[in-house]
């Protein structure tokens, strides 16, 4: 009796924690299938810049002649931040109207590093990737869009350990993948729904957690941006933004002391949330296939181009950037990302199979009812 209980406790948590966040699982497995290959949509709806053939030997001009030659195509705008590609002589430069851009509200420059020539410009717009992305991250509805996500990620996750609970005494008893054909459809897709979960358990519970951990990055940066900020900017209080330093010697400097590391990209100093108006921001990778999914910032004081400051980035950024690649199956190419895009296919045949099943049993407990009542009926007479 108490085992009976038991289940049909957990029975009650399965279903309602799955009505409550079925909908949303939909919507973000649906959207979440092409962004999966994201690189590769962007390769076909955009056109690939690479670097011009040149024969060997050609050294990389500075940033510094980067930075002056998005000036000249964009005078009066103010430069943002420089991207560095590891594997072609391309710098991108993002330039913007304003001091503090608005979303999308950029140019971005890819500059032939070799002659800081222009050989690409992406002007501000929100291609089909971006809405889709942005529909995946925070439904249009910013911080409280992401944070709403990551609780039914929470409610997610409760459904799956409610469902193991429920079903694996009673999959126990069948052999694995037995799908009952001579029974009613709703009895066949229970055992497709069954037996698709248990496949897809694993991977679900590491999709929905990493992707409830990325809902919080927002506020765990703007948490480490509270603690470091402040300490940093206590000598430069009440000074202005400072003018863009010799960007080169300052990457220059970086690499020298940090041998180990890899420079990705340089923030201007800025008012924006995300850099320093005093500092030079040299953002860093790891030289291995893990430790390059963990970024560093190394601060450049803009005034002497020499003190750097290191922060050490908290464990719970740390985990954050690991889990941001794993959730989109980042990690191995191509191969992974198929594998990835089936598990998410099962997961919606899954999510669909379950709102069926929750129809089909309210209707067949409609028709029981008043054949109860007429049986009850019956025996009063």
């Amino acid at each position: 009796m108490v085992h009976a209980r038991t289940i049909r406790l957990w029975s009650r948590i399965h279903t309602w924690t799955s009505l409550l966040c079925m909908l949303f699982l939909l919507m973000l497995c649906v959207t979440g299938l092409p962004l999966v290959f994201h690189d590769e949509i962007d390769g076909l709806l955009e056109d690939e810049i690479a670097a011009p053939a040149m024969p060997e030997g050609p050294p990389r001009l500075s940033l510094d002649r980067m930075i002056a030659a998005a000036q000249a195509r964009f005078p009066g705008q103010y430069v943002l931040l420089l991207n560095l590609k590891q594997t072609e002589p391309l710098v991108t430069v993002a330039v913007s109207p304003t001091a503090v851009p608005a979303p999308g509200n950029f140019h971005r420059l890819t500059l032939d590093a070799r002659t800081a020539d222009v050989i690409g410009e992406e002007a501000p717009h929100q291609d089909v990737m971006d809405i889709v992305l942005r529909i995946h991250k925070d439904m249009f509805a910013g911080l409280p869009g992401e944070l709403f996500l990551g609780t039914m990620g929470l409610v997610f996750a409760a459904s799956i350990i409610s469902g193991v609970v429920v079903y694996w005494p009673f999959m126990r008893r069948l052999d694995f993948g037995t799908i009952r054909r001579r029974s009613s459809p709703r009895a066949r897709w229970l055992d497709i729904h069954n037996l698709l979960g248990i496949v897809t358990v694993t991977w679900t519970m590491v999709v929905g957690l990493t992707g409830m951990i990325n809902t919080l990055a927002t506020p765990l940066f703007d948490l480490w941006r509270a603690q470091l900020i402040p300490v940093l900017l206590a000598p430069h209080l009440g000074k202005p933004v400072a003018p863009i330093p010799a960007v080169q010697a300052a990457v220059e400097r970086v690499r020298a002391r940090f041998p180990d590391r890899l420079v990705t990209s340089v923030t201007m100093p800025t008012s924006a949330r995300f850099g320093s108006p005093q500092h030079l921001v040299v953002w860093t990778k790891g030289a291995t296939p893990f430790t390059a999914r963990m970024l560093q910032p190394m601060l450049v004081d803009a005034n002497d181009g020499e003190t750097i400051v290191a922060p050490e980035v908290p464990w719970y950024l740390k985990a954050l950037q690991v889990s941001r690649p794993l959730h989109f199956g980042d990690y191995g190419g191509l191969p992974l990302k198929i594998i990835w895009a089936l598990l998410d296919m099962i997961t919606i045949i899954v999510l669909v199979s379950g709102i069926y099943l929750w129809v089909a049993r309210r209707k067949s407990s409609a028709r029981r009812k008043p054949a109860d009542a007429g049986r009850t009926a019956a025996v009063g007479i």
